[in-house]
């Protein structure tokens, strides 16, 4: 399904049409955070991926009463959850988020996830990839469309031009193991990249890059 979106956003909201998915990203704080409000087009059903700030705007964003069934926070840092405790209650939509950093969440998760869950919103599913690295929880949420590519959202795990900050080695490595086991092995180079800030990338525009962020470090 043809559309206009580039993930490169201007001040509004843009949205993409898939086959069986709507997506639509807003940028929600002053740091340029993206929330994602997907919506299985078959059923209504919706989840927000990181009410990162700005709770009136996020609220706009889902529109309609009980349309928002979960919300999916990406990683523990204080920028991406900003607006949970407002939106979840507003809402009544569940919680989830990386079972490491559930601890560190202004809302208890309702749902804690490991690698490889499965997140099911009217007919469609996202696969949980625990990226560790950027924190201990961090998560990426991967939709397989039936009849085109994949979507990637990576939270801080992924950007254009390389992986989310680390403040140590270890993570550094641990982060980096993570993406080319989990999601560049796996994924073909059309797949697309939302990250939890600025503008959206393929994995094949970032594949040739990874020896070069091996030998730049953390």
């Amino acid at each position: 399904m043809a559309n206009s979106y580039t993930g490169q956003l201007t001040g509004r909201p843009q949205t993409r049409e898939l086959d069986g998915l709507t997506i639509v990203k807003a940028s929600v704080s002053a740091e340029d955070n993206n929330a994602y409000l997907l919506t299985d087009r078959a059923t209504g059903d919706a989840v927000l991926i990181d009410a990162a700030d700005d709770a009136d705007a996020i609220r706009a964003l889902i529109g309609e009463p009980g349309r928002l069934g979960q919300i999916i926070t990406t990683h523990r840092h204080w920028d991406h959850h900003r607006a949970l405790p407002d939106v979840a209650a507003g809402t009544g939509a569940a919680t989830l988020a990386g079972a490491p950093d559930a601890a560190d969440l202004p809302v208890t998760p309702d749902h804690r996830l490991d690698n490889g869950d499965e997140i099911r919103f009217g007919e469609s599913t996202l696969q949980v990839i625990a990226l560790r690295g950027h924190t201990p929880g961090s998560i990426a949420l991967l939709y397989r469309d039936p009849r085109g590519s994949a979507h990637l959202f990576t939270g801080d795990s992924l950007f254009p031009g390389g992986p989310g900050k680390t403040t140590t080695r270890d993570d550094f490595t641990s982060l980096m193991d993570d993406l080319e086991s989990r999601v560049f092995a796996g994924l073909p180079d059309d797949t697309w990249v939302y990250p939890g800030h600025g503008d959206d990338t393929t994995l094949g525009a970032e594949r040739p890059h990874l020896e070069e962020w091996r030998e730049r470090g953390w």
